[in-house]
């Protein structure tokens, strides 16, 4: 299950772009086999709203483009411990939260000259794969999380042009 909450009204959030960001999650979680049921949390917010939940949970005092809360462990794409993130009564595990800046990723697909939906894309895909244990803090991580990223963003027809 994907949950999708907009909490912003600076950019006009519509039915195609909550579309596009389950689309992208499910494909994120097939290319990654995850065959049981999930439940991942998306909330769309202004700069300072994002800026808020960055400085209390990051100590980041500054707005960014998405921030991602994971809830269960993983490690690129192996599920390490569900323990505690298992809803019984749906018998769905709880990935996290992906809370995007509809603002920063706006004015982002501005400055790099694409669709605004190519960055909420983008966004959700990255933030996705930090749900399942994939980071970019060293050249090796970046290429493989990146790599994924772009054949996600190819699959929903959003390549860096568009």
């Amino acid at each position: 299950m994907i949950i999708i909450e907009n909490e912003q009204d600076k950019v006009s959030i519509d039915e195609n772009i909550n579309i596009l960001i389950k689309k992208v999650i499910d494909i994120c979680m097939k290319a990654e086999n995850l065959e049981m049921e999930y439940e991942v949390s998306v909330l769309i917010v202004n700069d300072e709203e994002i800026r808020l939940i960055n400085k209390e949970h990051r100590d980041i005092d500054k707005s960014t483009d998405v921030l991602s809360f994971p809830m269960a462990e993983f490690k690129n794409g192996e599920l390490i411990s569900d323990e505690g993130d298992y809803d019984l009564e749906s018998e769905q595990l709880m990935l996290g939260d992906i809370i995007i800046s509809a603002e920063t990723a706006k004015r982002q697909a501005m400055e790099y000259g694409h669709s605004f939906e190519r960055e909420i894309a983008f966004l959700t895909a990255h933030s996705c794969f930090h749900l399942l244990g994939y980071d970019h803090m060293e050249e090796a991580e970046e290429k493989v999380m990146f790599s994924k990223q772009e054949a996600v963003l190819k699959e929903v027809g959003l390549t860096r042009l568009r």
